[in-house]
């Protein structure tokens, strides 16, 4: 099976090196461009599955990009993501108004991205809307309404302890580290200590119960949740 492939344009090297790593993981092939010119080649060139466009580059801004995309019969049906450190409501407007078929604020976090980016590849693809659901036991995480229930008992999380169980889960049996965690959780350019994560490990496993025994802390390096398959 083909890998779905995504143009990630940005002029700041650590947002390409971050998102290219980031889906490269999950499994897509990944093209990159440090401005416009070279993005809108690289459209053209490589017809990808979806565009992830910043706002502001060196030579053209991103909304100029997303118009010029959409009035090309030839590629306007790629969809686009637009990614900026703007949050205001009037340019997330304009840029779906322009075209954009979503929008991703920086700093942003891992989870959101991955998320953002499948959502947006199944709304393409014309796919019906599946809930994703990720099991661990007793408990299950509906990773589109953002809920977990174990036993069919509603828990009540916050966001950052949703996103914190979900990397758990997903990486179950793996030690993760603290530095790893927080900027997989909170983003790349959250400036808090890794106290933070020690605070919602805890609060996590006060709400999980007995599931919540089964996160081991890994001393001087992190936290790991048992693999149900080999407790």
């Amino acid at each position: 099976m083909l890998k779905k492939r995504i143009l990630v344009i940005d002029d700041d090297a650590s947002i390409l090196k971050l998102v290219s790593n980031v889906l490269t993981e999950e499994g897509f092939a990944v093209i990159t461009a440090s401005c416009g010119e070279e993005g809108i080649k690289k459209v053209h060139r490589s017809k990808p599955n979806l565009v992830i466009l910043d706002l502001r580059l060196p030579d053209m801004d991103g909304f100029q990009i997303c118009q010029t995309l959409k009035k090309d019969k030839i590629v306007s049906n790629i969809p686009i993501i637009m990614l900026t450190v703007k949050s205001t409501k009037s340019s997330t407007v304009a840029g779906l108004e322009m075209g954009a078929d979503d929008y991703i604020v920086k700093p942003f976090n891992q989870e959101e991205l991955v998320a953002r980016v499948k959502t947006v590849l199944r709304r393409a693809g014309g796919e019906e809307e599946v809930e994703e659901i990720l099991k661990y036991g007793d408990m299950r995480l509906n990773l589109d309404k953002h809920a977990v229930s174990i036993k069919d008992k509603q828990i009540d999380l916050t966001p950052m302890e949703f996103n914190l169980l979900h990397i758990l889960v997903k990486k179950k049996g793996h030690v993760l580290n603290r530095n790893f965690l927080l900027e997989t959780v909170w983003g790349y350019e959250y400036f808090g200590t890794t106290r933070t994560v020690d605070v919602h490990i805890g609060r996590l496993r006060e709400k999980l119960a007995s599931l919540g025994e089964k996160i081991e802390t890994v001393e001087g390096v992190g936290y790991r949740l048992i693999d149900e398959g080999k407790d």
